[in-house]
């Protein structure tokens, strides 16, 4: 027979030794995303797998905190203080206000997508995006995560990040997105090497609007490492990649030598 304390924690659906309660709050914060901005308390003890009393208490500390917002309804949302905490992100906010005046810029210029993204661990993460009302219809979002190995931005993250990053996700199939289409260990290990000796991705993806085409350059730090990338976005039957290439490497250039870059490379 088991204990009434087996019996409580197996109703509670808790692990043997309990969970922290500040991992508890992190999941509730992990159940929103793109399509799940607002979430009942049900959502929320059915996403996290936490009994609904629990979820209850935890969220209730977060709303007092600022962490989430509650509304009339009694749905959940993320509150405005998570944002206030993020703009303190040295790898995300710090860069983003380096570079959002050669970003606006760009963005002039291009009229489409300009992009700034980092490195996420095995991910790349959109710190920032300035777009046209004229340019073509994209899904990416500020704060969306994006495939290393299958976009124009964690191409060239990759192709920059430490060896056993690289190796680590070249150690298992991967594929295409959204095709799903296996890439050869052999054809991703050519183009991450081209990506390093041209600092330049010229990536094409097609959507179900139209094809699109990624121009993305390094941006490089005072200790030559890669904290971001900046790219643009534009339909294919328009883009001029090479001519457009310049015009990123241009402004990546510029947002290196303000943050401190030691070592730039002339753009011919």
């Amino acid at each position: 027979m088991p204990t009434n304390g087996t019996s409580a924690r197996k109703r509670g659906r808790r692990p043997a030794h309990g969970e922290p309660v500040v991992d508890r709050a992190l999941s509730l914060l992990a159940a929103f995303d793109a399509e799940h901005r607002a979430l009942s308390l049900a959502e929320l003890s059915r996403r996290t797998e936490m009994p609904p009393s629990s979820a209850l208490r935890l969220a209730n500390r977060l709303v007092d905190w600022g962490a989430l917002e509650r509304d009339e309804s009694g749905r959940f949302s993320i509150g405005l203080r998570l944002l206030e905490v993020a703009t303190l992100a040295p790898r995300g906010h710090g860069l983003r206000h380096v570079a959002l005046p050669f970003m606006n810029d760009l963005a002039e210029v291009t009229r489409q997508h300009v992009q700034l993204a980092v490195r996420d661990g095995m991910q790349a993460m959109l710190v920032e995006r300035l777009s046209s009302r004229h340019a073509a219809p994209v899904d990416y979002r500020i704060g969306g995560r994006l495939p290393l190995h299958s976009t124009g931005v964690g191409l060239v993250l990759l192709a920059f990040a430490p060896l056993e990053v690289q190796e680590e996700l070249l150690s298992r199939p991967v594929y295409s997105e959204p095709d799903n289409k296996l890439i050869p260990t052999d054809k991703l290990r050519r183009t991450l090497a081209e990506v390093r000796r041209e600092r330049l991705a010229i990536f094409r993806r097609d959507d179900e609007h139209e094809s699109i085409v990624s121009v993305v350059a390094p941006v490089f730090g005072p200790d030559d490492t890669v904290p971001g990338v900046l790219g643009v976005l534009v339909p294919q039957r328009v883009a001029q990649p090479r001519r457009l290439g310049l015009a990123v490497q241009t402004a990546a250039l510029g947002i290196s030598r303000e943050l401190g870059a030691r070592r730039t490379v002339a753009i011919e």
